[in-house]
């Protein structure tokens, strides 16, 4: 009973975690079993049938709405995924159309600010409306996607695809006094806005590149619109207020939600 509970929750973490890690993994114990493998062949052969359902999983999700950003990017590409991991664990798939509006954005960047890269984080699973990609908890349908802030450093030198955290998230854009705090006060229970207070000091003291954030909200707000059916932007107030937007598309995302003073979520109609 154990090891039935035991396996159980590997598979429940693997498909939260990477969505079809749980049915490789059941297919790599069954196959274990009828061979009697030993632990480092069943660990190697959940490895291969991972890789296997993975690649698979990037041909057929088309059939199915949703296409993979790549993360083999090369030198003359502007748009990049973050980190590998984003595609080992399939969090890299969108519809045709956001795969459209995040490469027309890099383009655009790339021309106004010549050999820019923009950086793109969390995307959505493969396949399913509805699977929860967590710990986001609107990443659900192929529509949603996020971008790393622009980043500079001290002396005010671009730092190009750089971000603060490794993997683009939780090195927070702290409100100054006197900024807007639309969460303040609040003890939300049920809640993944987190602060992540002892990470802040582990990560370098970059600065936000304001003339690249300013041309890619602006971009997002006309182009991103009409072109492309762009419908919402999260972003913290204190930075929409320092960054002087006004557009309506340009919201906060709630006090349940994730903070997003590390980055930039879009989504399309």
């Amino acid at each position: 009973m154990l090891r039935f509970a035991l396996h159980f929750l590997i598979v429940v973490i693997l498909t939260l975690l990477t969505q079809i890690g749980g049915i490789a993994y059941l297919f790599a114990l069954a196959a274990s079993r009828i061979w009697r493998m030993r632990f480092p062949a069943r660990l190697a052969l959940f490895l291969l049938c991972y890789a296997g359902a993975t690649f698979a999983a990037g041909l057929t999700a088309p059939m199915f709405g949703r296409v993979p950003l790549s993360c083999l990017s090369g030198a003359a590409d502007h748009l990049v995924v973050r980190s590998p991991i984003y595609c080992a664990l399939n969090r890299n798939y969108v519809t045709p159309g956001m795969r459209d509006l995040a490469k027309a954005l890099a383009a655009h960047m790339d021309q106004g600010f010549p050999g820019t890269v923009t950086v793109a984080l969390d995307a959505n699973f493969p396949f399913m409306n509805g699977f929860p990609l967590l710990p986001h908890l609107s990443h659900a349908d192929g529509r949603k996607l996020d971008f790393a802030y622009y980043y500079q450093d001290a002396d005010g030198n671009f730092l190009n695809g750089v971000t603060r955290s490794p993997i683009g998230y939780f090195a927070f854009e702290e409100p100054a006094p006197g900024d807007e705090l639309p969460c303040a006060g609040r003890n939300d229970w049920l809640t993944t806005r987190w602060d992540f207070d002892a990470l802040q000091p582990l990560f370098p003291a970059y600065g936000l590149e304001e003339h690249r954030m300013s041309a890619m909200i602006a971009w997002l707000t006309t182009e991103g619109v009409t072109r492309f059916h762009l419908e919402k932007i999260f972003i913290e107030p204190h930075l929409k207020n320092a960054l002087g937007i006004t557009d309506t598309h340009v919201r906060f995302q709630g006090c349940r939600a994730a903070r997003h003073d590390d980055h930039i979520h879009i989504q399309v109609e």
